[in-house]
């Protein structure tokens, strides 16, 4: 019998987390699969403490330090370490494992990332904004390490599975649920609340990467990610709205030939391969039934409802700063959407605002060689974005004029 995977989960109390722990709970229950060094949370002490007391990690860390004394007394004589804010989790990713897996979402995830590849740790990337962020660097790092990143986000899992070895490549397609207002009109849209921007229908997410797949921002951020971690330019990648989520990826060939790979939408399976890989791990998804379903759909994005997809590329053509500012515009904007400060279309326009005034800078030419530069462009983002939000269209009662 193999020894046990060693596994790291940062997020761990998030969709993603929880949905790893449900893989590594059934896999571990006919034998020791994994086994865990560290579990690592924002600010849910309690749901931290629950998962550590099941899992027993040597150590669990809260980023948030106020919420120390609670894991500390839900942990009291269970022998597991209890630690809390930036250092500690710096020093826990940079644990030996076998897999680390990076599910905190934005760019706070960044930081305890790096830190795991720089350690040697092989990386299992459920933190797409790594890579939109600082992809040359992180990979760069990959690579000195000489480690692998494997995908975790469904699409991405889907077409590493799909490429082999890569030769004979033409492109790329991503495929897209359509999210809540897949069928709703600019009007409708335009009134949306935050509750229904985050009733997905058919993922169970968090709230903010269920708002980034109801304006599509999500699609575009795994566009940015498939050209860098698959080394593609953005323009051999297409989007396609595939409302039945079965499809998750595709990979099309010089030859004319289509390798896709298909699932059920459950985060279940890409977890399962990026924390087994090379081998696959038993899960409780539900199995596909092709004969049931009956139909797949599929459709090019709607560009005068979703601007999403076309910002990425704008972004991915302005160098490594652009996905860097449109990544923490956006996060400035679905802050202020959820606190009901802007409408649901001022996101998207909120973004282009902040790449247009950008684009003229002096900034923007800046290489992103350093996570310091990051750091700059991404508060530099959240400004831009803060201060177009000030001037939203709806604060004026209409709605974003979308550029032709």
């Amino acid at each position: 019998m193999k020894a046990p995977r060693r596994i790291s989960i940062f997020g761990s109390t998030g969709s993603v987390g929880q949905s790893t722990v449900d893989v590594i709970r059934h896999a571990n229950r006919s034998e020791a699969r994994f086994e865990l060094v560290a579990l690592a949370a924002g600010r849910n002490a309690s749901a931290l403490a629950m998962q550590a007391l099941e899992l027993r990690p040597e150590v669990a860390v809260i980023a948030d330090e106020a919420q120390l004394p609670e894991l500390r007394a839900r942990l009291a004589g269970s022998g597991i370490a209890a630690a809390a804010g930036e250092s500690a989790m710096l020093e826990a990713a940079a644990r030996p494992c076998d897999r680390f897996l990076a599910a905190i979402v934005g760019a706070a995830g960044l930081k305890s990332t790096m830190a795991a590849v720089e350690a040697g740790n092989h990386l299992a990337l459920a933190n797409k904004e790594s890579l939109v962020c600082a992809g040359s660097i992180l990979l760069d790092a990959a690579d000195r390490a000489g480690i692998t990143v494997m995908p975790v986000d469904s699409e991405h899992s889907a077409i590493f599975q799909c490429l082999g070895d890569g030769r004979s490549l033409e492109k790329l397609t991503l495929t897209a649920s359509g999210g809540p207002f897949r069928l709703a009109s600019l009007e409708e849209m335009a009134r949306a609340t935050p509750a229904q921007a985050a009733a997905h229908p058919k993922w169970s997410m968090g709230l903010k990467i269920s708002i980034d797949s109801a304006t599509l921002m999500n699609k575009a951020l795994e566009l940015i990610e498939a050209a860098i971690l698959f080394r593609v330019s953005a323009e051999r990648i297409d989007v396609l709205v595939h409302p039945q989520s079965i499809v998750h990826g595709m990979a099309h060939f010089t030859d004319g030939s289509v390798m896709a790979q298909l699932g059920a939408p459950d985060m279940r399976t890409p977890i399962s391969l990026a924390l087994g890989w090379p081998d696959r791990v038993d899960t409780l998804v539900e199995r596909l039934d092709l004969a049931q379903i009956g139909q797949l759909d599929f459709a090019p994005v709607d560009a005068s409802r979703f601007k999403s997809i076309e910002l990425a590329r704008r972004a991915c053509s302005m160098g490594p700063a652009g996905p860097v500012v449109l990544n923490s515009a956006n996060e400035s904007a679905v802050s202020a959407f959820v606190a009901e400060d802007c409408g649901f279309l001022d996101i998207a326009w909120a973004v282009e605002a902040a790449l247009d005034r950008f684009s003229s800078s002096e900034f923007a030419s800046t290489k992103c060689t350093t996570l310091e530069e990051v750091a700059f462009l991404d508060q530099l983002g959240r400004r831009f974005a803060g201060d177009a939000l000030n001037k939203a269209p709806s604060r004026a009662g209409g709605m974003p004029a979308w550029k032709d």
